[in-house]
């Protein structure tokens, strides 16, 4: 990784410009070509110094409902039970926990009720009913930004 690299993993943590050629813009700043700074990206993600890029909204504006829920799921049933909840298109993460609960996952929805109805099917479908939805009561959001 030279300077360049660093100047450009610095400017688009946060500062990409919103139109229809944002590297363009991010190659004028940094005073290289647009194709420079798109094959530099593919590099730094290829590299897996980059994971996404992608905007981040905040979803209870928007109008969406979403929980944190944790499942306890016999050995046997985990495989079967992560394949059917990775299949709703509003889980967003899902992982296994060592612990009695032993997969998490969020679930987003465009509503309550669609949320609620989400969540019912999750449990008709696995057939797991011990599942806990772990509504956030504040949100804490936490700017990670790193001075490369």
């Amino acid at each position: 990784m030279d300077d360049i690299d660093r100047k450009l993993l610095n400017l688009i943590q946060e500062n990409i410009p919103i139109t229809a050629e944002p590297f363009a813009e991010v190659a004028a700043q940094l005073g290289i070509g647009e194709t420079e700074v798109l094959e530099r990206i593919g590099k730094l993600k290829e590299k897996g110094i980059i994971r996404r890029i992608g905007a981040v909204f905040d979803l209870r504006k928007l109008g969406f409902a979403s929980t944190l829920c944790a499942a306890r799921v016999p050995e046997g049933e985990v495989r079967r039970f992560v394949e059917a909840v990775n299949t709703c298109s509003g889980v967003t993460h899902n992982y296994r926990r060592d612990d009695e609960y032993n997969i998490w996952f969020t679930l987003i929805a465009a509503g309550e009720e669609e949320l609620a109805a989400a969540f019912a099917g999750i449990k008709r479908e696995t057939g797991i009913d011990d599942i806990l939805s772990l509504r956030a009561t504040r949100t804490f959001k936490i700017n990670a930004r790193f001075d490369v």
